[in-house]
């Protein structure tokens, strides 16, 4: 089975790709290219998650385990979903939770997206998270074990 790991650079998405690939899975890394979209901004992306520091552990952790590892350029998709819904709404009063439109339109819908033409069988992301079905779909459900 060939899975396909969202890299962050964190420990929970680097241990799932270690355990994977023990598990005798062949493990692809894929990371997120997002910071791009904010050169010229105030808000420092270099700090945030998917930045080039990420980018370089999430590299070093593939190269350690020996799985491929690849760049998914998503900053012009972050732009449009995630940073401009955010400035907009933030306009207005309100306090957005910009993780939230990234991990629906990005993590779990382009990154999806480029496993599955990548020839993936499944996606695994580290999150504490199981798989369950709701309408004959699969669906991201709460861990059976709460802490």
């Amino acid at each position: 089975m060939t899975v396909a790991v969202a890299m962050s650079g964190g420990v929970d998405s680097s241990v799932a790709a270690l355990l994977l690939a023990r598990a005798g899975h062949r493990v692809v890394g894929l990371h997120m290219h997002l910071y791009g979209v904010c050169k010229g901004l105030a808000a420092d992306m270099t700090r945030s998650c998917c930045s080039p520091a990420d980018e370089a552990v999430a590299r070093r952790v593939a190269a350690a385990i020996g799985i491929p590892f690849h760049v998914v350029d998503l900053s012009a998709r972050f732009r449009e979903a995630v940073i401009e819904p955010f400035a907009r709404a933030y306009a207005t009063g309100r306090t957005p939770t910009p993780c939230v439109a990234c991990n629906h339109a990005l993590k779990f819908a382009a990154l999806l997206d480029r496993a599955t033409a990548m020839g993936a069988d499944a996606v695994a992301t580290g999150h504490y998270a199981r798989i369950a079905a709701r309408g004959g779909r699969p669906a991201i459900a709460r861990p059976a074990d709460r802490r």
